[in-house]
């Protein structure tokens, strides 16, 4: 498809933030966090407000006060802690203020990293988010910042389009984006990352979730005479940048193919001015409204649409992990691993996994877009269904234990009562020496067998349930 100047127009500002969802290996967040801090990041808290200017850029600020009403109170309290509590979104944040230029055999576009924010989440989950600006003293094109959005969420070079990319900082020049997100701007987190993932890989560098590419949230302003067409807003969900040419590249030729996109991914309610598509991998907000309605529309995408992003790529994760980990279960058959899984999903489901959960309305309809996108509610639906198989699976596994333990005990009980201890009991008492044992007849020798068999059935039956009381305390207490 031929793009036309209208449908390319400069742009006044566009900014993007780049997440990447990672795991960490287990027990390593404190010691993590304590590296954070010695590297001058911050945590940050709402009741802080010198942070409102810190991380966004001159022409950005976030209200903390806009972000506390914005959610409601129960998931303030994950978002948004007071103290240092693992069991929520523990947000470190660094002001960067660094230069840097992406080059490709198109363009060069010199943008200007923020801050950096290392959020580190319950189920040893967290995200990396890099907050970038293009320079507004350049002139760039909207397909030069979709394309700019694009090449800067491959952390790894998969295409023609990556070989030829790489970014200039400090006099360095980086081949891959991973190698200037975890070189450059976060060496920190390498080391802490679980790699389990990666086994049985062959040319993962870094482990995934999903694919080599960040999560993105996006924000073009455009000029206040351009149309914000169907065109750009279908390439906004694609990222269609550039191709080889040079030229404004789209995914798609079928204009009714872009209406039903349209229809399933824009949330319109500002139109014509004001349009936000979210898509698996990114969530970007379209506007030609004046300069400062636009910078206020920018400091949502700083604050509360960020966050909403992120519990939502939260909830996305944890919801594969806990599926993944029923798959795992399925083939080990080992109680403590589903006692475990059960204690997890349980958990999500009532900690972490709520139907309402931002308070204005507006919000609310793009936080269930962004679930509906991502598909968490069938996602959730399927877990709860595995939590139901785990209670069949442990009451089944239960009853068999519990059928197996009276079947011994019915057998020793029916014959003690048909023999009697007595038999040997008072062979057994004071000073004596086995050679009793050369007169006793066959029942006799049954009773004694009985006896002593007995005894250490019962004595391992204590020490049995001592050390499974023993061990589910400590498995509770790392928890």
């Amino acid at each position: 498809m031929i793009i036309g100047k209208s449908e390319d127009p400069n742009l006044t500002k566009a900014v993007f933030q780049l997440i990447y969802p990672f795991s960490l290996e287990r027990n390593c967040q404190d010691q993590l966090r304590e590296t954070l801090l010695q590297e001058s990041y911050h945590f940050f808290q709402l009741g802080d407000l010198e942070l409102e200017n810190s991380y966004y850029g001159p022409d950005n600020r976030v209200s903390h006060r806009d972000m506390e009403r914005y959610y409601l109170p129960f998931t303030n309290h994950v978002l948004f802690p007071n103290n240092d509590d693992p069991e929520t979104f523990r947000r470190l944040t660094k002001a960067l203020n660094v230069g840097a230029a992406l080059r490709t055999r198109q363009l060069r576009l010199n943008f200007t990293v923020h801050s950096a924010d290392i959020v580190l989440c319950p189920f040893n989950t967290g995200f990396l988010t890099l907050r970038v600006e293009i320079d507004p003293g350049q002139d760039f094109g909207y397909s030069q910042a979709l394309e700019f959005g694009d090449r800067m969420r491959h952390l790894q070079d998969t295409n023609k389009l990556d070989f030829d990319t790489f970014v200039e900082y400090e006099e360095k020049s980086f081949e891959e984006v991973e190698d200037f997100v975890f070189q450059a701007i976060a060496p920190h987190l390498l080391p802490f990352l679980d790699h389990s993932p990666m086994d049985g890989t062959y040319f993962e560098k870094l482990p995934f979730f999903m694919d080599e590419r960040m999560f993105v949230i996006g924000f073009c302003a455009f000029p206040e005479e351009s149309d914000i067409t169907l065109l750009h807003r279908y390439r906004a969900g694609r990222l269609d940048g550039l191709n080889l040419q040079g030229d404004a590249r789209v995914s798609a030729s079928h204009i009714p193919y872009m209406e039903r996109y349209a229809a399933n991914f824009e949330y319109d309610r500002w139109a014509p001015n004001t349009y936000y598509i979210t898509d698996e991998t990114c969530f970007i907000c379209l506007t030609r409204e004046k300069t400062e309605t636009a910078n206020r529309l920018a400091n949502q995408m700083y604050g509360e649409y960020y966050y909403g992003l992120l519990l939502n790529l939260f909830h996305r994760i944890v919801l594969l992990k806990l599926s993944v980990s029923y798959s795992q279960v399925q083939l080990e058959r080992k109680r403590e691993h589903t006692e475990d899984l059960i204690r997890d999903i349980t958990c999500f489901s009532a900690k972490y996994y709520f139907v309402e959960i931002v308070s204005q309305t507006q919000g609310r309809e793009i936080f269930h877009q962004l679930r509906d996108v991502y598909g968490n509610d069938e996602l959730f639906e399927d877990v709860k269904e595995t939590l139901n198989d785990l209670y069949k699976y442990q009451e089944t596994h239960a009853s068999k234990q519990s059928s197996y333990l009276l079947t011994i005990l019915t057998i020793y009980t029916v014959i003690s009562g048909i023999y009697g201890m007595n038999q040997v009991i008072e062979d057994l008492k004071g000073d004596y020496s086995w050679s009793f044992l050369s007169g006793y007849s066959t029942f006799q020798w049954i009773a004694f067998a009985v006896t002593f068999s007995g005894l250490t059935v019962a004595f391992l039956l204590v020490i049995g349930v001592l050390w499974k009381w023993g061990r589910d305390f400590l498995r509770r207490r790392r928890k």
